[in-house]
């Protein structure tokens, strides 16, 4: 069978809640392989939901229907302050990705006490502002992002992010809205362990088949090498 983008391949999917140090309960769900353990986990953060985005973005709706079969990923989604879903509602109200530090942090929390293995941080868009400001924790491997804008995180943020050591991935569209690859080689040149991939023909949406695999696959490519490169069929 070829994969396809309504693919759902087998996984345990869990609905899950959050609560965050300002008390607000937040909702996503965590993708698990079916019946072995992961071998690592994806923590997602999504794009700008006063735009659109939420935990049911395509490119993570797709990771989550995919990778637990495929790669042997666990992946955890959830809404943001404010943000709904066909799971509901979180709690709280959209603040800039100011209070949503402490989201980031609730999900960190969540996967380090469900003893979630090697979480790397995802962020797409508005998510990427996220990783790079509030991802700093001990317990992430490392981050990727997919179409980084650099609006709200600063040079600031990328030199604590150099400090912090972590590998950083930026996969960014060579059409893209807010930054193309030969700006964002010279902002990311901060970070010495970061690495710009551009990827020829993209967007900032990343619509369509052939850019969606490319995007897991470069995530796959990080996190876990040995299930590289993906198949397209099962």
């Amino acid at each position: 069978m070829e994969i396809r983008a309504a693919t759902v391949l087998p996984a345990r999917r869990e609905p899950i809640e959050l609560h965050t140090a300002d008390d607000l309960t937040l909702v996503g769900e965590l993708a698990l392989p079916a019946d072995r353990p992961p071998v690592a986990t994806l923590v997602t953060l999504h794009p700008l939901p006063t735009h659109g985005g939420f935990m049911d973005s395509h490119l993570y709706k797709k990771a989550a229907n995919r990778l637990p079969a495929l790669a042997d990923l666990a992946v955890l989604r959830f809404n943001t302050r404010g943000t709904s879903s066909e799971r509901g509602t979180s709690g709280g109200a959209f603040d800039r990705g100011e209070g949503e530090r402490y989201d980031v942090a609730a999900a960190l929390e969540y996967a380090e006490f469900h003893d979630l293995p090697k979480v790397w941080v995802v962020g797409w868009s508005f998510g990427t502002e996220l990783a790079l400001k509030w991802a700093h924790d001990p317990l992430v491997q490392g981050a990727i992002l997919l179409s980084p804008p650099l609006h709200r995180a600063t040079d600031d943020d990328l030199d604590a992010w150099a400090a912090f050591g972590r590998p950083l991935t930026a996969l960014v569209p060579e059409f893209d809205d807010y930054l193309r690859p030969e700006e964002a080689r010279k902002r990311f040149a901060r970070v010495p362990q970061a690495e710009v991939v551009g990827v020829d023909g993209a967007k900032h949406l990343w619509v369509g088949e052939p850019y969606v695999r490319i995007v897991l696959d470069e995530i796959v490519k990080r996190v876990n090498p040995a299930a590289y490169p993906l198949p397209t069929e099962v």
